[in-house]
Order: C-alpha cells, then structure tokens, then sequence
C-alpha cells in the first residue's frame, strides 16, 4: 500500500481549511490561465506563421531560378533550360513542382485612371491551384484556346478598387519598349492575397502574350518557380539546385527574396518564448505559495506523523501528491479553456486583424495534439521541480514544537 498517496487522498477529500481555500484556488487559476495562455501563443503563432509563409509560397514559390546579371528591373531576363537539365532538377530529392513564368511592366489605363504594375505571365503547366485559393471573384486563366487566354487577366482587388474596375472589366495595358506596344484585356479574376508590397504590383496574365511582345521563343522562360516538399529544408534544396543549374543561372529562397517579413517572423518566436517563461514561472510561483501554506497549516499532523515514525521523505511525498492533484485540476480547466478558445477562433474567425498591418485579416489558429501534450508535460515537471524546495520545509519540522503548534 502506498501509504503517502493514501494519506494525500484522504487530505484532499477533507476539504481545504479556510485560511487555505482561497491560495489553492489561486493557484489553480494561475496554472489554468498559464496554460490557456500558453496553448493560445502558440496555436497563434504557428498559425500565423504559417499563413504568411503559404501567402509568400502560394505566389512566388519556395525557390526561384532566374538569369544571372546585373538586371534590377521587373523585366524579366530571357534563358532557356535544356529538357535533360530540367529533368534533372525535377528529380532532386524536395522539389515538388517546377513552374515557368515571367515578368513585363505596364501601365493600366482605365477609366481615365493609370496604374503602373507588372504583368507576371504564366502557362498551362503552372499550378493555378495556387491563385485559386487567393481568388475572390471569378476563376483562373483558361489555357484550353491559346488566342482568348492571351486576353485574359487576374488582378488584385487592390488595383480593381483604385481603378474602380469589377470582373468582366475590359481595360488597355501598355509597355513601354520600341515601339509602344498595348494590349487589351478581360478580368477573369479578381485575387486578394493580402500582402500589399504584391497585391498593389501585379496583375496575372499569359507567358506566351511577354514572349511576343519580348520576341522571345517558345522555350525562353523569365524564370522557374519551385515548390518544395518540406519548407524547412528550403535552404538544402536550394543548394543541390544550384549545383544542377549551369554558371549563368542563380535560384533563391523565397526567405532571401523577402527577408523584411521573415525576419520579423522570427522576432515572434523570440516574443512566444518569453510568454511561455513568463506563464511558467506565474504557475510555479503559485504553487509554492499553496504548497506552503498547505504545509503550515498541517504542521501539528507532520508532528504526529514523525512521532509515529514516518520520514520526512515520505511525507514529502503526502504533499507533493496533494499538490500534484492541484495542477492536475489547473491543467485540465486550463486546457478546457485554451482549446476551447481555439476551436472557437479556427471555426469563427471572431477576433479580426488589419490585413495591411499584419497581411491577414483574423487571427489565425494552428496547433496540434504533439504541442498540447508538450505544454502539459513540461508545465507539470516544472511546477512539481519548482515544489521539491518548498516541500523541504517539512525536514526542519520537528515534532515536539509541531505537536504543540496551534
């Protein structure tokens, strides 16, 4: 019979005395807040890393193969990839798609109004499954007849709403090269993804219309987009490819190209870290209080148990398991609360963000069994470790002075 773990039961099933009640249930109040606390920063923070990071994917790829020259421009550099080399690169462990596009500048002239963005060209063979999801009205570019896909057009609802334009929209677009050249165009699409730097620049349309204009032929491309199948080794990725690719080609990470967002992206693993020590510390500091209290007020019953002859281990022992279905109690109400919160964000988007500050419109949520169980395991080792100097106390209690203790 494990004598401790009895005795703890049958405290616990007497009732807290009242000069304890109210720091118990302070405690446990404090381990539940913790906890929600802490499964809400990270079921916020993965899900809004992980929406801003698909946002950047979703448009521009996890790697991008372009010429290498001093070109600075928007206007795309032409180079052609042999089909063996491409092959190649289609079979480096990681790649999962490899997409040709394009880039031309232009001026938009509708309505009276000019805007200036650039026509970022795609083809049959780019996943549009991608453009789809940030698509608010309309459908993505149809390739089925070459000679209407070249006057179709994806714009953001950004540019729709300067230029007072809608879906079905009909507008000229022109580039500026020797000789003028314009181009008119229909809206099939309206996209909105969200990140303004993107959303007030470009407008989608058809590589083969850049490869007119540009007189380029049917096999030049401005550059690949590659997908990968684990974005956490992007960086390794993009070094195999970079062997594969001849001397005048370069790729980069989507994580070069845009170091502003993801920098600032990491600046929020650093502010997470400092809420999990923070909420952890709270629940232990609370707890030691309970535990110590809990330890005064039975200072007569740890006498009568020394005299019996129980050591100070295993009435230690007594109120660490007491104190252990404590946090048992603020971890089940805390995990009650912060799911539940979760759930409730995942499925109604209650609590909104301004999308040009934080490029999304809601607070995102994303966490997982795995995340949950690591906060309630390193929560409960913490607080019963933080419990193992204030339990010490019971050592220095001796039971002549603790018997007479009123």
């Amino acid at each position: 019979m494990n004598f401790p773990l009895y005795l703890a039961n049958r405290i616990s099933k007497s009732g807290a005395r009242k000069y304890s009640r109210l720091i118990v249930r302070v405690a446990i109040a404090g381990i539940m807040l913790g906890l929600a606390v802490m499964i809400l920063a990270i079921a916020i923070l993965k899900g809004f890393k992980g929406s801003i990071i698909e946002k950047e994917r979703g448009f521009n790829g996890d790697i991008t193969i372009y010429k290498h020259n001093l070109n600075n421009s928007y206007e795309s550099s032409p180079f052609s990839i042999r089909t063996d080399s491409l092959l190649l690169i289609k079979k480096i462990a990681g790649v999962k798609e490899l997409n040709a596009f394009a880039t031309k500048p232009g001026i938009i002239n509708a309505e009276d109004e000019i805007e200036g963005v650039v026509l970022k060209g795609i083809d049959s063979a780019y996943n549009q499954e991608k453009l789809r999801k940030i698509l608010v009205e309309g459908n993505v570019i149809n390739f089925t007849d070459s000679i209407p896909a070249q006057q179709q057009i994806l714009i953001s609802r950004y540019t729709a709403n300067r230029l007072k334009l809608k879906l079905g929209d009909d507008f000229l677009m022109y580039f500026v090269q020797e000789p003028l050249r314009k181009r008119k165009f229909t809206i099939v699409g309206i996209y909105n993804l969200g990140v303004e730097e993107i959303d007030k620049t470009y407008v989608i349309g058809d590589l083969s219309l850049i490869r007119r204009l540009n007189k380029w032929s049917d096999n030049e491309v401005g550059g690949y987009e590659i997908m990968t199948s684990h974005f956490g080794k992007v960086e390794e990725i993009n070094q195999r490819i970079l062997d594969a690719l001849p001397i005048q080609l370069l790729s980069v990470t989507v994580v070069s190209q845009f170091p502003e967002i993801f920098d600032w992206l990491a600046l929020l693993d650093i502010n997470s870290q400092i809420i999990l020590i923070l909420m952890i510390l709270v629940a232990s500091i609370n707890m030691i209080s309970a535990l110590l209290i809990l330890i005064l007020e039975r200072t007569n019953m740890i006498g009568i148990l020394k005299a019996l002859g129980l050591t100070n281990l295993s009435i230690r022992k007594v109120f660490l398991y007491n104190a252990l279905r404590l946090i048992g109690l603020g971890l089940l109400l805390g995990n009650i609360l912060g799911i539940g919160l979760c759930v409730l964000q995942y499925y109604t988007h209650w609590f909104k963000l301004d999308e040009k500050d934080y490029y999304i419109s809601y607070v995102p949520i994303d966490i997982g069994i795995q995340e949950i169980m690591l906060l309630n395991i390193g929560t409960t080792l913490l607080c019963l470790l933080a419990l193992l100097v204030p339990s010490g106390l019971v050592s220095r209690i001796t039971p002549i002075k603790a018997i007479r203790f009123k």
